[in-house]
């Protein structure tokens, strides 16, 4: 499981950026994101390369956020990829909650990360039709 960060916002300028200095400040690297947001509020979504430290020093700065497991998988570049892949988790019953992706180099596949109900039975799920479930270390050390 990879632990993604989860940052409440206000929707009004310099909240983003207040959140990207406080981590490169703290030599943080962002490796994956992906922001939802509403009329007042935006939650932002992020895979970094020191989750433990993330979290620290976004409190310190009284930056409101959380931890979440999500599960990274490795999709390759084809059609249909990520269909079969959803399919499994529907049809062992398992909702996605949401997912967002980036592009790993030099693979150039496409890693998923997954927020779903019921992580571990989605994860036993995957491996038994040996979906590539990517490690906290391949995806903190890139």
């Amino acid at each position: 499981m990879i632990k993604q960060i989860s940052v409440f916002l206000e929707n009004k300028s310099g909240r983003l950026v207040r959140v990207a200095q406080v981590l490169g400040d703290a030599g943080i690297s962002i490796r994956g994101v992906s922001i939802a947001d509403t009329s007042d509020f935006g939650i932002l979504r992020m895979i970094v390369d020191q989750p433990d430290l993330a979290i620290t020093e976004l409190k310190d700065k009284g930056i409101m956020a959380t931890v979440t497991d999500v599960i990274a998988i490795e999709i390759p570049d084809k059609p249909g990829g990520l269909a079969q892949v959803l399919a499994y988790l529907d049809q062992a019953g398992i909702n996605v909650e949401y997912l967002y992706s980036f592009i790993e180099k030099p693979t150039h596949c496409a890693i998923i990360m997954l927020r779903v109900e019921r992580i571990a039975e989605a994860m036993q799920v995957l491996k038994d039709n040996q979906v590539p479930i990517v490690s906290g270390e391949r995806i903190y050390g890139f």
